[in-house]
């Protein structure tokens, strides 16, 4: 099993890689596989940045024990390094390849008549709303109302990079 370090130098050298490909020229002939690339660029991001931040707090700490001055300040970083060790964590796990995509959401009406109908209406206003301020879009593709004002069902779609995560 690799370490957290030797995972944070193949997570680094996977970065500076995925650069180098993007800042040939040649790589843009082929729009599809741009996109790719640049993707994955920003899906490395984070767990980057949590690399490198761990790095170094770990660096801190190391430096903080052998310092009898900073051997007080030893307890905060060795907390602050097992938060980022699970955070890096974290982010090495592997993705879901559908997280990115668009997802539809139906949302019915139960048992229960009109209240049934207008709770059915209010979920789907609030997952809507939930998207929204998520910042994606949202598009009803269908929708059957009742008589008292809620719905029986409405289907839409929520439109956005990383949608799928977020609601499935």
């Amino acid at each position: 099993m690799a370490t957290l370090e030797q995972l944070a130098e193949e997570l680094e050298r996977s970065h500076a890689e995925l650069e180098e490909r993007l800042a040939d020229p040649s790589v843009y002939a082929d729009p599809r596989e741009a996109a790719n690339l640049g993707r994955r660029l920003k899906e490395l991001d984070p767990a980057l940045r949590a690399a490198r931040e761990w790095r170094q707090a770990s660096a801190d700490l190391a430096d903080a024990k052998g310092d009898p001055e900073l051997s007080p300040i030893a307890g905060e970083l060795e907390t602050e390094v097992a938060r980022l060790e699970d955070e890096l964590r974290l982010a090495l796990v592997e993705r879901d390849p559908a997280d990115a995509k668009d997802v539809i959401v139906e949302v019915r009406q139960g048992v229960g008549g009109d209240e049934a109908a207008l709770w059915a209406a209010d979920v789907a206003r609030m997952l809507q709303r939930y998207a929204e301020r998520r910042g994606f879009r949202t598009e009803v593709l269908s929708a059957s109302e009742s008589d008292g004002g809620g719905v029986k069902e409405q289907v839409f779609a929520v439109k956005g990079d990383g949608a799928y995560s977020v609601f499935k």
